[in-house]
């Protein structure tokens, strides 16, 4: 998964194993009576409607065998590295009836080592700015096996191809945050990064890098500065919290974490920050592996939590969950792997389910309806 600590390689290849073992088994069982909108995907991350109803989806791929050395540039640590990657990730269109097209294809896919499972990133995020689609990318980058790219923000054309508007694998290398988690011995420092969320705020948009742990703001002159430098706050592997999840809501961000594993269930948070001072406090906490955030109209906050069992992650054992007032209630529960959620236009959520450690093509789009919803 995009961002875990090294030392936690051995949990997750177990339990990759293991998951790979029970893909063919039910999807899910859940309160609130999912369904599988779309199939077909390789490893679906972020999620992004466009203002005629259809859904666009950021896919990791399917990796690749190119690979760099240290003499081309600084590697990814072992367990986690060296990586290997080619241009396998991809953008999908998903029509209302839940028929999938490529929208944009040939991204840079990377994997890790297969000591952490061969774990893949490719299109983090997916992002809509006066009708134009955005896609934030995780995969690239000479750190992750392929030289002569970098992780960015791109803004993809009707044709299917793509442009870069801001290079964020340069923006990291120049402006490294306070405490970065390099330690030969113990970091899981990634070079590149394994940016993961994106959203749009007028001309703005806004990333979050789990791994380096920062927001940072994005211009559309390519322009990019840091929000905030959160590995100040919570500095070293004990207290990495690796922001992940980004949603908007009335001028405001929220941010969601994802902790070291082992699973601690009950150690995320949600962050609220106000994008134009940096400042940041705890919206919601007693949160399990968040890795995607979604506001209803009526101002629930519905938070994507991957794996709420302790010690894992684990298979068939991810949630939702819906925070509105003081009140929390669970709308699905038994999703597998999920990594991103989203509010459509028919006012259900829309999760990417399978979404990191299966085959190519076994990745699903979840509809669930939300109760009491009309």
């Amino acid at each position: 998964m995009d961002g875990i600590k090294r030392r936690m390689a051995s949990v997750l290849v177990a339990v990759l194993g293991a998951s790979a073992a029970v893909a063919s088994l039910p999807v899910v069982t859940a309160a609130a009576g999912p369904t599988v909108f779309a199939t077909g995907l390789d490893s679906p991350r972020g999620l992004a409607f466009d203002e005629r109803g259809n859904l666009y989806v950021a896919e990791g791929g399917v990796g690749g065998k190119i690979q760099t050395t240290p003499a081309d540039c600084q590697q990814v640590a072992f367990p986690i590295g060296p990586y290997s990657g080619d241009f396998t990730a991809r953008i999908s269109k998903i029509s209302r009836n839940g028929t999938r097209q490529t929208v944009a294809s040939g991204l840079p896919s990377s994997q890790t080592a297969p000591t952490l499972g061969s774990l893949i990133s490719g299109v983090g995020d997916v992002a809509f700015q006066d009708d134009h689609l955005y896609a934030l990318t995780a995969g690239a980058g000479c750190s992750h096996g392929l030289i002569g790219t970098s992780n960015a923000l791109l803004r993809v054309r009707r044709n299917g191809t793509t442009v870069m508007v801001a290079n964020l694998s340069a923006f990291l290398a120049t402006h490294p945050v306070a405490n970065p988690d390099n330690n030969p011995a113990t970091g899981d420092f990634e070079p590149d990064g394994t940016w993961y969320g994106l959203v749009a705020i007028g001309d703005t948009f806004y990333a979050v890098e789990p791994n380096h742990q920062e927001l940072d703001r994005i211009r559309k002159d390519g322009a990019v500065s840091r929000v905030i430098d959160f590995s100040k706050t919570y500095p070293g592997n004990t207290d990495w919290r690796g922001p992940t999840a980004i949603a908007k809501r009335g001028g405001s961000l929220y941010i969601g974490t994802l902790t070291p594993f082992p699973t601690h269930v009950g150690a995320a948070e949600v962050w609220k920050v106000d994008p134009r001072t940096g400042q940041f406090a705890v919206f919601a906490a007693g949160l399990t592996s968040v890795l995607g955030l979604a506001f209803g109209e009526d101002g629930s906050l519905f938070v994507l939590e991957m794996s709420v069992v302790p010690g894992g992650p684990r298979p068939f054992t991810g949630d939702v969950v819906r925070i509105h007032g003081g009140s929390r209630s669970l709308i699905a529960s038994g999703l597998n792997f999920p990594t991103g959620i989203a509010l459509g236009p028919d006012h259900a959520l829309y999760v990417s389910n399978f979404g990191f450690g299966f085959p190519a093509g076994t990745g699903q789009i979840l509809r669930i309806p939300v109760p009491g919803d009309d």
